[in-house]
């Protein structure tokens, strides 16, 4: 081992503290034992009100997304739009349907996987007739995304001002169409017609899509159209859309034949099972951003007045 060098051994000279410095050091200790209580007090306060501001910043976000109109039963506004969704197990009384004027679009069931639905050809016609602006839905199944894209668009034969949606009924994709096979049939729509379709997708399936997606994705540059079945919605998912376009809030999910009062809406002409959508907006912002053609990141969704 090496021998350590002297200056190790050498012990630090200990200078006496001057007068004053002793008595200056003897005020600090003593304020500092005087001001102890109120310094753990105030840190103590800091503390709380940032937890505070915390909670109470969530709580007011929590309560201004509740109490947005678009949330919060808007379909109770009478200048917001409605639309309603059939397929071919609904009927339709058209000379009833005609006396709610707020009702001024209706999106059909096309086709489902590789079936076509019996009543859309004629009611297509028969809406049309009568002022109603027009959509088409295809119901998403496992299988070529690709085939049934093309076989939707073939059936719809779609015109400039036709509605396109995709329906993503589940996130059980044994007996539903798959996000994957859904962002391929989307761009095949996109690739044969130039505009995205409108997404159909229920709160669960939204919340799924907002999990796994980012601003790039295909999906973010589409409309949505929310199935969610009350009167008020506080968790909407966001993510690929920041709100919707179209809520479908009312259906025989919320309402039954026994209890037609427990229905959120009523329209006239139809039966309990019928779907209703509530726009998010008034109808004449309705009519004029009918089909959503161009892509969601481009336009902003009406609100209700």
């Amino acid at each position: 081992m090496s021998k350590a060098p002297a200056w190790f051994s050498r012990r630090p000279v200990m200078r006496p503290c001057p007068l004053t410095c002793q008595k200056r050091l003897s005020e600090l200790l003593r304020v500092d034992n005087e001001m102890a209580p109120c310094l753990k007090i105030a840190l103590m306060s800091t503390m709380m009100r940032r937890l505070l501001t915390t909670g109470l910043l969530y709580l007011l976000a929590v309560t201004v997304f509740a109490q947005s109109p678009e949330f919060n039963e808007p379909w109770k506004n009478p200048n917001v739009a409605l639309a309603i969704d059939p397929f071919e197990g609904n009927a339709i009384d058209w000379a009833k349907l005609a006396t709610d004027k707020r009702v001024v679009a209706i999106i059909h069931r096309a086709t489902i996987g590789d079936r076509v639905d019996k009543k859309y050809a004629e009611r297509k016609i028969e809406a049309k007739k009568r002022g109603y602006k027009w959509g088409a839905y295809h119901y998403g199944k496992p299988g070529d995304p690709i085939k049934q894209a093309d076989f939707f668009l073939a059936t719809v034969k779609p015109e400039p001002d036709d509605l396109l949606a995709l329906d993503l009924e589940s996130t059980d994709f044994d007996k539903h169409m798959s996000f994957e096979e859904a962002r391929v049939f989307i761009n095949r729509v996109k690739e044969k017609t130039g505009r995205y379709t409108v997404v159909y997708a229920n709160n669960l399936v939204t919340r799924a899509i907002a999990e796994q997606v980012g601003e790039t994705d295909v999906f973010a540059k589409t409309y949505l159209w929310y199935a969610r079945f009350k009167r008020r919605v506080t968790d909407f998912p966001a993510g690929a859309w920041k709100t919707y376009t179209l809520w479908q809030f009312s259906s025989e999910m919320n309402c039954t034949e026994a209890n037609r009062e427990a229905c959120l809406y009523t329209v006239p002409g139809t039966a309990y099972d019928m779907d209703v959508d509530v726009f998010n907006g008034t109808i004449e912002e309705l009519k004029s951003k009918w089909p959503f053609a161009q892509s969601y990141s481009l336009k902003s969704v009406g609100s209700p007045r």
